[in-house]
């Protein structure tokens, strides 16, 4: 049977690709992302079960998370002897079986300095900024074993049933770390002069090449720009590029930024696609096929990447977290569908940062596809769903997707709950597209959605469910602070709504996730920076036309006025900002600190009156001179339903917020949600 056809307005996407002895399917490739399920008993059967549910969904290459060569590259299963090579056969022989047509390489992934264990080894003994132990700077032969160790790994790879290796030589890794002068302080042949810096690289393609053979995929992971001061020139990159193509790459993988780098890549402020172009200018000197990637969420978004010259592969990491079936919803023009990465990292980036086991916040199934099932049910029942938040949403969509007449309700006039307050932040737009894939799921399994409805438990019993569900979300805390009812005291659903007008001089009670949405919020002036790459390219100091030294050397940031004077208070004596996501928190903080916006911690709050907000900042008192105070001081349960419905002995089971108010945690909210619906 012929493979289906594209969809036209994706022709580029899904046109294959001549790589010589082999071909791609299609240009689109998942990209790597460590799960921690290599690391756990069965991990390779979970993760044969985790690629294969992607084969299915169409992409055509699929590159693993970093295994690291031996026990000095780094934490978890390495790849070193025969005996571990049968292990990786698990994965492989299931994606082969699934489709034989779709390629898997192995990424090699030698942490260097930001391995976890004291003796990791890098050229120098440099310290990362992120990193948990000094180095030990290797010697000539320690320099000859990782070469070998790599080349061995590779070999290895092709034994357990790879079709190729990715050899990752950025993020701030061992490889790169040969690159920087700031962190290759050798005077040897393998530093000084940038051609001696280079030598590790090219000499590690050439031993892996010579390891695997010719038929074999190589990919070559290059830092194409590092956001590093003082980090590698575009004339740099280039000539490690074309040395690179020499030595028999098959294909070039362009990187972005080091993990100390001070500008974000990742995070869902970061616009869509921002770095391509990088990738387009190196793409233009090279014989080979290049792969980019970075916040490449969408078809479109790809499809546009490819006709504009800027690379042959696009790379899709998260997208493939949040929706398997990406690339077949695609192909049969059915992108309304896709289940969108919104960049948030809070269950993947977040999770494998602290050495746990990853997944999704839309998707709870990723990583999870051996243990958390969504099968047809056999016995449908009426299942109320009260509230159309982020628990309700999840909740009524899997268990109607299974099969379930579902009834979903919600006082307010649209879906969303929450999510209606996060997508008016600059820098979170992403989250109109989990509310356009809700809307569309809510039509696709035909879920009856009664907007503007308020239920009690009597309308309920009337109408019989089999199920009561109830996801009513939370109520704002108000603190018991003298003044509180205040009129320059505003709380953060009437700042964000502009129910409530809101003056010039700000302190915020409250420094969790919504106080920073907030300061953001009402600090922003101008164009969003998620939505405009000049824009954010400005606002973090990076020149992509002239390509200084890693991209930022030498650049000034060009931040535009903040729209107030804000203050952000928190009663805690920890830093400000301290429990916000480990990948995204930092710059949070850094876009606030651009701003002057201050940050106060170990306050107490006394009153509220005409002249402002009174309080003892670390014991001494302080008079915040401001015309308004937004309230950011947590969240309780909205349980009233409930409670009434227990009270009626009607049995119903409670999610999401209104289960547990938390710091408004999505992700526990649609894990809980989607997890009780395959009960069902």
């Amino acid at each position: 049977m012929s493979a289906p056809s594209p969809h036209p307005r994706y022709p580029l996407l899904f046109a294959p690709l001549d790589l010589g002895f082999t071909r791609l399917k299609n240009r689109i490739l998942m990209g790597s992302m460590h799960t921690g399920l290599e690391d756990t008993e069965g991990g390779f059967e979970r993760l044969a079960a985790y690629f294969t549910e992607r084969v299915h969904g169409g992409v055509g290459m699929i590159m693993t998370g970093g295994i690291p060569p031996n026990a000095e590259g780094g934490f978890g299963a390495r790849l070193s002897t025969p005996e571990e090579a049968a292990r990786h056969r698990v994965v492989t022989d299931a994606v082969h079986r699934a489709d034989p047509g779709v390629k898997i390489c192995m990424q090699i992934l030698h942490m260097g300095a930001l391995a976890r264990q004291p003796d990791c080894v890098a050229p120098s003994a440099v310290k990362s900024r992120v990193g948990l132990h000094t180095p030990q700077a290797l010697d000539e032969a320690g320099i000859q074993k990782q070469l070998d160790d790599h080349a061995r790994c590779a070999a290895l790879a092709r034994e357990a049933g790879y079709d190729g290796v990715e050899l990752i030589g950025s993020g701030g890794y061992l490889v790169s770390s040969f690159l920087v002068a700031k962190t290759n302080l050798r005077t040897d042949r393998w530093g000084g002069s940038f051609e001696n810096r280079m030598r590790f690289p090219v000499e590690l393609i050439r031993r892996v090449r010579r390891a695997v053979g010719p038929d074999f995929l190589v990919v070559f992971r290059i830092p194409a720009m590092d956001m590093l001061e003082g980090g590698m020139s575009r004339e740099e990159v280039v000539a490690l590029a074309l040395a690179a193509q020499e030595e028999g790459v098959n294909i070039l993988s362009t990187h972005f930024c080091w993990h100390e780098s001070p500008v974000p890549t990742i995070a869902t402020m970061v616009p869509r696609a921002a770095f391509t172009s990088v990738s387009g200018r190196l793409r233009s000197v090279l014989r080979i096929p290049v792969i980019t990637s970075n916040r490449i969420n969408m078809p479109d978004v790809a499809e546009a990447v490819l006709a504009r010259g800027d690379a042959d592969i696009v790379s899709l990491a998260r997208p493939m977290l949040a929706d398997p079936e990406f690339a077949r919803k695609a192909r049969e023009g059915r992108e309304d569908e896709i289940n969108t990465c919104i960049a948030c990292n809070q269950a993947c980036l977040d999770q494998s940062f602290k050495g746990q086991e990853v997944s999704c916040l839309v998707n709870p199934r990723a990583c999870n596809e051996t243990t958390l099932h969504y099968p047809p049910t056999t016995r449908p029942r009426r299942i109320a769903v009260v509230g159309a938040g982020p628990a309700g949403l999840a909740c009524a969509t899997v268990a109607a997707e299974r099969g379930h007449r579902v009834t979903l309700f919600d006082a307010a006039s649209e879906i969303g709950g929450q999510f209606n307050l996060a997508k008016r932040i600059p820098g979170k737009e992403e989250f109109h597209e989990t509310l356009r894939y809700y809307r569309r799921m809510i039509e696709l399994h035909r879920i009856e959605l009664r907007l503007d409805t308020h239920v009690d438990a009597a309308s309920l019993r009337s109408q019989g469910f089999d199920e009561v569900v109830v996801a009513t979300g939370i109520v704002p805390r108000r603190p018991e602070i003298e003044g509180i009812g205040h009129a320059k005291v505003v709380g953060y659903i009437d700042a964000l709504t502009g129910r409530r007008p809101i003056g010039e001089r700000v302190a915020i009670i409250g420094a969790g996730g919504i106080g920073f949405d907030v300061a953001e919020f009402i600090t922003h002036s101008g164009p969003s920076s998620a939505l405009h790459v000049d824009e954010f390219a400005r606002e973090w100091g990076i020149d992509f036309e002239r390509h200084p030294r890693g991209g930022v050397s030498g650049v000034r940031p060009q931040v535009r006025p903040a729209a107030r004077s804000v203050v952000l208070l928190q009663r805690k004596t920890e830093p400000v900002g301290k429990g916000l996501g480990r990948t995204t928190g930092w710059t949070h903080r850094a876009t606030l600190h651009k701003r002057g916006v201050r940050m106060l911690n170990g306050v107490d709050y006394r009153r509220i009156d005409d002249a402002g907000l009174h309080a003892t900042v670390q014991g001494e008192p302080k008079l915040f001179e401001v015309d308004t105070v937004i309230v950011c001081a947590g969240q309780l349960p909205a349980r009233g339903l409930y409670e009434a419905l227990r009270k009626e002995g009607i049995a119903a089971t409670c999610i999401g917020g209104a289960f547990e108010a938390g710091e408004l945690d999505a992700r526990r909210a649609i894990d809980q949600a989607s997890r009780l619906a395959a009960t069902f």
